[in-house]
């Protein structure tokens, strides 16, 4: 959008007038919309832990510029919340964690959408009236979930848990747009488009859409980049950055994609 990247809530030089310039991104590897999920990290911000790190940040800038300024600063922005995917992957699709013996599939969908529903009314008291919130890819493609089948395939009824919750998630975000007072919240969607660049990587300008770029030689799965993973020798022509993750160049396609959708423009597009 040609907006400034927002510095991590974790920069040690941090300060307000950073956030004031800049706005801020609580976003935690690992993090979930529910506080048990990725548990068996080290350490992770759940939503719920976001919005309290939110809670203290509004005090700060209060203490910096007043009340008045602080309300019309936090009420004017714009937030962008992009969790989910860890409560799948990183909790109901393990054993190890009692969520995913505790519900059936819909019951876990419908578990998350009422946690996130409780946490945007939150944040609509604390200010947030622009807000996006970015929906599930096909997670049944991502390389870890294929690596895990006999064929190598994607597993669709991981996908299927995607598009659930994709549906619910985006008549949440309608129902409180239109019932939260001045709230305009919207459902930024790339599932097609992202499995298109999964089936049709060579359309796009891949070669590789079903292995992650960064891994541990031939052991697979790896989960995550280490220092000792070898790297593929061109990262943007892979869909895939490691088992989890898009690559930068896939991120940006899809981000256009959804800009494109919500008909967002570059802050200096004058068309």
């Amino acid at each position: 959008m040609g907006l400034p990247r927002p510095p991590a809530y974790l920069d040690p030089t941090l300060d307000g007038d950073t956030i004031l310039q800049k706005g801020v991104n609580f976003a935690s590897g690992g993090g979930g919309i529910l506080n048990e999920t990725s548990s068996l990290f080290i350490q992770r911000f759940s939503l719920w832990k976001q919005i309290e790190l939110f809670r203290g940040t509004q005090e700060m800038i209060r203490l910096k510029v007043g009340n008045e300024s602080a309300h019309k600063f936090f009420t004017e922005a714009r937030y962008i919340v992009a969790l989910g995917s860890n409560d799948f992957i990183n909790n109901y699709l393990l054993p190890v964690y009692s969520d995913s013996w505790s519900y059936s599939g819909i019951g876990f969908v419908n578990y998350v959408i009422s946690t996130l529903d409780a946490q945007l009314r939150v944040l609509h008291t604390l200010g947030a009236r622009q807000l996006t919130f970015l929906g599930l890819g096909p997670m049944g493609c991502i390389p870890l979930q294929r690596i895990l089948t006999t064929t190598g395939n994607c597993q669709e009824s991981t996908n299927k848990l995607s598009l659930a919750f994709n549906r619910a998630a985006s008549q949440l975000l309608a129902n409180l747009s239109s019932s939260l007072p001045n709230a305009s919240y919207e459902f930024g969607d790339a599932y097609d488009f992202f499995q298109d660049l999964i089936v049709n990587p060579q359309a796009h300008g891949f070669n590789n859409s079903d292995a992650p770029c960064c891994s541990v030689g031939k052991i697979r799965p790896t989960l995550t980049c280490t220092p000792i993973s070898t790297l593929c020798a061109d990262r943007s022509k892979y869909v895939f950055w490691d088992e989890y993750h898009p690559t930068d160049h896939a991120n940006e396609l899809i981000a256009t994609e959804i800009m494109r959708k919500l008909g967002y423009k570059a802050v200096n597009d004058t068309s």
